[in-house]
């Protein structure tokens, strides 16, 4: 594995992250209701979006939002998305990937990150408590809210 390294997304990495394929049962995690409901109020100024490079392969792309304005406060600061390659899962990708959004969330002065994701058996909530995210609510639809304070 080379050097892990972000990269803004870009009309030349957007093609191989639109064709990063999922370990079976991880495409019904990808999206949950709460985001569908909020994605038409958020600001794009304020979306952030890193593709994730090990040497010149797109391996992973992480999107989160910091919008101090948001309605919904569990949105002002939140991780939007994280996939990793279903070939490059295990090999510290996602930890890298969040911990660089962590430091991006440092820079905006926010106090804590959100995360909301769909909870089960195939789902995200491992990966999610293993990088530092606690549970602390629920949605309206029945999701998990967890955050990781700074």
């Amino acid at each position: 594995m080379a050097e892990l390294r972000l990269a803004e997304l870009s009309a030349a990495t957007v093609e191989a992250v639109n064709n990063m394929s999922l370990k079976p049962g991880q495409a019904e995690f990808l999206a949950p209701e709460s985001y569908e409901v909020a994605a038409g109020d958020v600001d794009p100024q304020t979306m952030w979006q890193r593709v994730v490079l090990d040497g010149d392969d797109v391996v992973g792309f992480i999107s989160a939002n910091f919008d101090g304005d948001s309605v919904s406060e569990y949105f002002r600061s939140v991780l939007w998305r994280i996939n990793v390659d279903a070939d490059d899962q295990g090999r510290g990708i996602g930890r890298f990937a969040v911990e660089s959004l962590l430091a991006e969330a440092r820079e905006h002065g926010v106090d804590h990150v959100n995360v909301i994701y769909g909870a089960g058996q195939e789902g995200p909530q491992a990966f999610f408590e293993r990088v530092g995210f606690t549970p602390v609510g629920e949605t309206e639809y029945g999701e998990v809210i967890a955050e990781i304070r700074l």
